[in-house]
C-alpha cells in the first residue's frame, strides 16, 4: 500500500471541510509523517540532530518540562513514556509556575519547553528563566523560526503545518511523535532499551500515519452518533491511568475550549476519592481502557480500569469507552464505545485522542458552538 496515497485518501474522501477543525483532525497522519521524515533516515536517527540532543541530554538523570494547556499535557505523557523507557525522572511544570520556583529548584535538570506557537507568554518567560539560570535547554515548537525555537540552545521543530483552529489537533499529535523520539533515544542512550528493540518501535511509530489514517473515517461515523446522544449532558469526567491520564486531561480540555461544556480529566484510580459524587446519567464517564497485551504494566492497568467500569456499572454510570478491537468485555461494560487497532502502549494516546478530538468537535456541532473560534480564547498569547 503507498502511505501517502493513503493519507491522502483520508483528507480527499471529504472534499470539503465544514470548520477547520475537521479537516485539521484529518490531516494528523500527514502531519506525523512529515515530522518522522525531519528526525528520521532510512528508519534510524538523523544524527545531525541527535548528537545535539546527545548533547543536551547530557550527564544529570532529570528533565524538567515546562508548558501551558494542550502542550503541557503533551508533556505529561512525555513524562511517562521517558521515565518507562529510559529511566530519567522527568517533572512536568505549569509555565506560568516554573516562572515563579525558587532559583534551587531542579538546578541540574535539562530543561525542555513545548508550545505551538513558540511565543506563548508564559512558557517564553520559563524559556528565560532556564537560560538566566545556565541550564541546557530544548524548544519543541510547530514554527521553527519563532522566539523560543530561536533563543533555545536546541529546537526540535514539529512539522504540523498551519493550523487555524484554536483547539490544538494536529500540532498536539506532533508533539506527541517528536517527544516518543526523544524517549527512544534517551534509552538507547542510557542503554535501558537495545539497539534492535529501538529499531522495532521505530518501524512501528513509521508505519503508525498509514494505520491512523485507515480508522479516520470510521471514528468519525461513530463519534458523531455518540456525540449525538450525549447532547443533554451537562459535565463529563475523563479517566486514564499511566499515559493514558494525559491523554484524559487533554481530552477534557479539547471538550470544553470546543464545546463550552464542562469537563475535567483525572486518574482512574482517583474516582472514587471525591469525583464519584459528580457521576449521574447528566454527567458521564468516558475511560480510557485500552491495553498493549504484551507490555505487562499496561495489562495491569487494563484489568484495574476494567474493574473500575464494572463498579461504575454496578452504581448505574454512563460510560463511553474507547477500548481495542474485540474488546468484548469492556465494549459489554460500556454504554457506548469506539475501537481501535492495537499499537504498543506509549503510541496508544496518539491514536486515543484522535477520538477524544472528534468527540469535542461533534458536541460542539451538535450544540451549535464555533469550535474554529471558541469565545475568550486565542491561538497564542505572544509577549508584546
Amino acid at each position: 500500500m503507498d502511505t501517502k496515497n493513503e493519507m491522502s485518501g483520508a483528507v480527499d474522501q471529504m472534499k470539503e471541510f465544514k470548520h477547520d477543525m475537521l479537516r485539521e483532525i484529518y490531516e494528523q497522519p500527514k502531519a506525523i509523517a512529515d515530522t518522522l521524515a525531519r528526525y528520521l533516515q532510512q528508519g534510524g536517527w538523523n544524527r545531525q540532530i541527535f548528537d545535539t540532543v546527545k548533547k543536551w541530554l547530557g550527564a544529570n538523570r532529570e528533565i524538567v518540562i515546562a508548558a501551558s494547556g494542550s502542550s503541557r499535557h503533551a508533556g505529561l505523557a512525555a513524562e511517562i513514556m521517558i521515565e518507562d523507557l529510559s529511566g530519567i525522572a522527568v517533572d512536568v511544570e505549569y509555565a506560568s509556575e516554573y516562572s515563579c520556583r525558587s532559583t534551587l529548584a531542579h538546578k541540574d535538570a535539562a530543561i525542555a519547553v513545548i508550545s505551538q506557537s513558540g511565543e506563548t507568554a508564559d512558557t517564553l518567560a520559563a524559556l528565560r528563566k532556564a537560560i538566566g539560570l545556565g541550564h541546557r535547554t530544548l524548544a519543541i515548537t510547530n514554527v521553527a523560526a519563532s522566539s523560543m525555537a530561536r533563543e533555545a540552545a536546541l529546537s526540535m521543530p514539529t512539522m504540523a503545518g498551519v493550523e487555524k483552529a484554536v483547539p490544538a489537533t494536529k500540532s498536539f499529535v506532533t508533539q506527541l511523535t517528536v517527544l516518543y523520539l526523544l524517549a527512544l533515544f534517551a534509552a538507547e542512550e542510557s542503554k535501558t532499551l537495545d539497539k534492535a528493540t529501538v529499531a522495532e518501535k521505530l518501524k512501528e511509530l513509521i508505519a503508525l500515519p498509514e494505520l491512523l489514517a485507515s480508522q479516520l473515517p470510521e471514528l468519525q461515523k461513530a463519534t458523531d452518533k455518540i456525540a449525538a446522544d450525549y447532547n443533554n449532558a451537562t459535565s463529563f469526567l475523563y479517566l486514564g491511568r499511566g499515559v493514558h491520564y494525559a491523554i484524559a486531561r487533554e481530552g477534557a480540555l479539547k471538550l470544553k475550549e470546543s464545546s463550552y461544556v464542562q469537563a475535567e480529566g483525572y486518574p482512574a484510580g482517583e474516582l472514587k476519592h471525591g469525583p464519584n459524587a459528580l457521576v449521574s446519567e447528566t454527567s458521564p464517564l468516558v475511560i480510557l481502557a485500552m491495553q498493549d497485551s504484551s507490555d505487562a504494566d499496561s495489562v495491569l492497568r487494563y484489568d484495574k480500569t476494567l474493574q473500575l467500569m464494572r463498579d461504575m456499572r454496578a452504581q448505574g454510570a454512563n460510560i463511553f469507552a474507547i477500548i481495542n478491537r474485540g474488546d468484548a468485555a469492556a465494549k459489554e461494560l460500556a454504554t457506548y464505545s469506539v475501537a481501535l487497532a492495537p499499537v504498543s502502549e506509549h503510541l496508544l494516546p496518539i491514536c486515543e485522542v484522535v477520538v477524544l478530538q472528534f468527540f469535542a468537535y461533534y458536541i460542539a456541532l451538535h450544540r451549535g458552538v464555533d469550535m474554529d473560534h471558541p469565545r475568550n480564547l486565542v491561538k497564542a498569547v505572544v509577549v508584546e
